[in-house]
């Protein structure tokens, strides 16, 4: 334990260009240098950095494997390891080479005394080679005359009813060489072989001629096959011309799997470049199942028509995601469902309101309008009563829209409709708007505009974009997130994680040399970055936002319903300022935001309940709940729960869950309270309270807001600009299915996903923190992204993996329930 405390972490230098340094951390403990894996955290007492690639690479032998290394980097481990293992082979060979070309040299000066001698005894010859010749002599001279040459390495050999197997993979090429006669003298065949060689250096062609005979040559399933009959001319050099570039152009495609694997990269990089998707397309587990369909089925595969993917394949694809539609019918009933509305704004200024249903396993895009001609309260209000009924009134628990006046109205009539349902606006919607106004505030709209110089720099100059790449492992320093206003908060909170390492790069003698470090952008980003103002406020902003971001992300989250937890995050939000600014005049400044957009969410019943409901906060509370909060519980009963008996039997009920009593008091229920989401905790020990237990799980298991998703208005754009009914459906079809799996892909991707700010998906959240300045320079291709470094992400800084759980326990400061009343 004391030797992992007195480790002491030191930078990697820019030396060490091995790739594996990007993906470990280096530590000095006392004059021993240590290295840690910075994925599984395993540190390594010795082995240096070829131990950590085989661990990163998962290779066994010498050690442990990472079990957390990602995948890419995994691949990329292992290709450099081949390589090295290549340039050692290379190495290998450089010598035999060496020790061949003495070997050579000799043979060169003791041929033609051979040659002589065989003129001079020709018929010692002939009696050696000719018919009486024993068959058995015959093959030991061969079998010497191979080990002669496969000791010296000769490239180039001639022998008859033998085999030669040159490293490869499955091409064959079959010579059958009837030109060399059974009778020719062993004067002749020396000095054919002579010739062959001559002619085959020059070429550096690696074919061999031999008598009757297989060669089997490096290649990837292809074979070449060239025959000679014995009554044939010899060959003529246009003819070995012709032949020794087939064989080349093979073994140029004959380097290995990595040689092809780079075409059909290319191939399908180039179909992407034509059709216009986005980069990101190959993450989609679709265009891997695609890829692993297609690899499967090997040759002979054939290209669907595009009548075919009109066709039948959507035809398909339209029944399954309905299908997947009724069988989530068949939960609505225990868990009930949300309707959320989504307000899209096309390029072309067209208004489109998508419909989706959520629930606890999954969201499903239901429908599609176009809304520009027809955007006021009663044809909206229309829309969403038209969904409600189609889904079952009874299965519905709340309709979600933005926050606007329009919907307001629409949301009222639909109360008044459907008594049984709640409308709420969304509660990222609202949280965009609280960030919108703080952002508002002289002192921040200050600091993210000093911040805005730097990236704004950076992000158009690839030289300098490369290095504060390397410098902070990876991590970008603009963070796009839910919207423009929230993404310059994630991005001051980006400044400050990556501070430190920021200011390492400034202060490096690279950045010294750089010639962008003595332009004027380059000046002001050395003064921003080393004021302690600046990140002092940076800090401040931090402390005010950070946990509005984290509410952020619990009312997107598709991990886990938000329902039970937005009211503990907004409490959290606010005791956080209060505690960072102290004065009750300082800290009002921003609950009043708060309390302004966030006062409809603050008093609605849902999310009153939900925090009541939710066993870890309940019982967190050392007094009695709010008063105001029970109230709003009541108002769920009554709303939800029509039959007054059933009622009577919930209010009962409530009594023992606030005493804890019967399986509530049990030691596992108690430990359970903090390890179950609220749901399975109601289901598991609420059987002693049926009616309580039913109406929570129905409550706990709502959302906020719709989840993040991405956004492809191309089947919209094309939908509401065609004049023809026909053609108008099948798009509509083709936005159904194309919403539907990209929401499947969102709920079944268990990885994070990190956004490039330079991605085109991204682009139009950070546009002005990515913009270039109107004096930022362009020189000498400073802005070209191809002279970027490729962008290792060996140690990326990620989110929380569930902000819910950190919201702790203990809502005790009645000033915070109290404010607004």
């Amino acid at each position: 334990m004391s030797s992992i405390i007195n480790l002491e972490e030191v930078p990697v230098t820019p030396m060490k260009r091995d790739p594996a340094w990007k993906h470990v951390q280096m530590f000095k403990n006392g004059k021993k240098e240590q290295l840690k894996c910075i994925y599984c955290m395993k540190l390594f007492n010795g082995g240096g950095i070829y131990r950590v690639k085989e661990h990163l690479a998962c290779r066994k032998g010498n050690g442990s494997i990472c079990s957390l290394v990602p995948k890419d980097v995994r691949f990329h481990m292992q290709q450099s390891l081949e390589d090295s293992g290549t340039k050692n082979i290379k190495k290998g060979k450089k010598q035999k080479q060496q020790k061949q070309q003495k070997k050579q040299k000799i043979e060169e000066e003791v041929m033609p005394l051979v040659s002589n001698q065989v003129d001079e005894n020709d018929e010692v010859v002939d009696a050696r080679v000719g018919e009486g010749m024993s068959k058995n002599a015959a093959m030991k001279k061969r079998k010497k005359q191979k080990a002669e040459e496969e000791e010296t390495m000769v490239s180039n050999q001639v022998f008859e009813n033998h085999e030669l197997v040159v490293a490869g993979e499955g091409m064959s090429i079959n010579l059958v060489d009837a030109h060399v006669g059974e009778g020719m003298s062993k004067n002749a065949a020396i000095k054919k072989r002579k010739k062959q060689k001559a002619e085959e250096e020059e070429t550096m062609v690696s074919n061999q001629v031999f008598e009757n005979h297989e060669l089997v040559v490096a290649g990837e399933g292809m074979s070449i096959n060239v025959e000679m009959t014995k009554n044939s001319t010899p060959m003529h050099s246009t003819d070995i011309d012709a032949d020794s570039e087939a064989v080349l152009a093979v073994e140029k495609n004959a380097l290995g799997p990595k040689g092809f694997d780079n075409d059909i990269k290319t191939a399908i990089g180039q179909f992407l470049y034509y059709v216009g998707a986005p980069f990101d397309a190959v993450n989609s587990v679709y265009f891997k199942q695609m890829v692993e369909a297609i690899s499967s089925r090997g040759s002979g595969f054939e290209c669907p028509s595009q009548h075919e993917l009109r066709g039948w394949v959507l035809k398909y694809s339209v029944e399954e995601m309905k299908n997947d539609v009724e069988r989530c019918r068949l939960k609505w009933g225990r868990t009930g469902c949300s309707i959320l509305v989504d307000q899209l704004t096309t390029e072309a200024g067209r208004v489109l309101l998508n419909f989706f249903a959520c629930f606890p396993d999954g969201i499903i895009c239901l429908k599609t309008f176009d809304s520009t001609e027809i955007f006021v309260p009663a044809k909206c209000y229309e829309l969403i009563r038209q969904i409600v009924e189609e889904i079952g009134v009874g299965h519905v628990l709340q309709v979600i829209t933005p926050g606007e006046e329009l919907y307001a109205v629409a949301g009222k009539w639909l109360t008044d409709t459907f008594p049984t349902l709640f409308w709420s606006p969304s509660a990222a919607y609202c949280i965009d708007l609280i960030f919108e106004d703080f952002g508002n505030l002289e002192w921040i709209s200050i600091v993210i505009e000093q911040a805005r110089s730097i990236t704004r720099f950076v992000y158009n100059c690839s030289a300098v974009l490369s290095m504060v790449r390397r410098y902070t492992l990876g991590n970008d320093i603009v963070d796009p997130a839910f919207s423009h206003s929230s993404t310059n908060f994630s991005t001051i909170k980006r400044f400050v994680d990556l501070k430190h390492k920021l200011q390492t790069m400034i202060t490096s003698q690279e950045w010294m040399d750089c010639p962008y470090s003595k332009k004027a952008e380059g000046l002001e980003m050395l003064d921003i970055l080393s004021d302690k103002v600046f990140w002092s406020s940076c800090q401040m902003v931090v402390r005010l936002t950070a946990p509005l971001l984290g509410v952020l992300r619990i009312a997107t989250s598709e991990l886990k319903p938000a329902m039970g937890y937005i009211y503990a995050g907004i409490y959290r939000a606010k005791e956080a300022i209060k505690k960072a600014l102290v004065k009750r005049e300082d800290y009002m400044v921003y609950w009043n935001i708060i309390h302004n957009r966030w006062e409809r969410l603050w008093n609605h019943p849902l999310h009153a309940a939900g925090f009541y409901l939710n066993p870890k906060f309940f019982y967190s509370i050392h007094e009695d709940m709010q008063n105001e909060i029970l109230s709003r519980l009541f108002d769920c009963i009554e709303r939800l729960v029509p039959d007054t008996r059933i009622q009577d039997k919930i209010v009962k009920e409530i009594t023992l869950y606030k005493t804890a009593a019967g399986d509530f008091g049990r030691k596992m229920a108690i430990r359970a309270r903090n390890n179950l989401l609220p749901t399975e905790w109601w289901s598991t020990y609420g059987g002693g309270c049926p009616n309580l237990s039913r109406l929570s799980i129905r409550i706990l298991s709502q959302t906020c807001s719709l989840p993040m998703y991405k956004r492809n208005q191309m089947s919209f754009e094309q939908k509401v600009n065609s004049g023809n009914f026909i053609v108008s459906q099948h798009l509509s079809d083709l936005a159904f299915v194309q919403h539907n799996l990209q929401l499947r892909q969102m709920l079944t991707s268990k990885e994070q996903n990190f956004s490039d700010p330079l991605s085109f998906n991204s682009i139009g959240m950070v546009e002005e923190w990515i913009r270039p300045s109107d004096l930022l320079f362009e020189e000498n291709g400073s802005s070209y992204w191809m002279v970027l470094d490729p962008s290792v992400n060996s140690m990326l800084i990620r989110p929380s993996n569930d902000e819910a759980e950190e919201l702790g326990e203990g809502f005790d400061d009645d000033e915070i329930f109290n404010y607004g009343k």
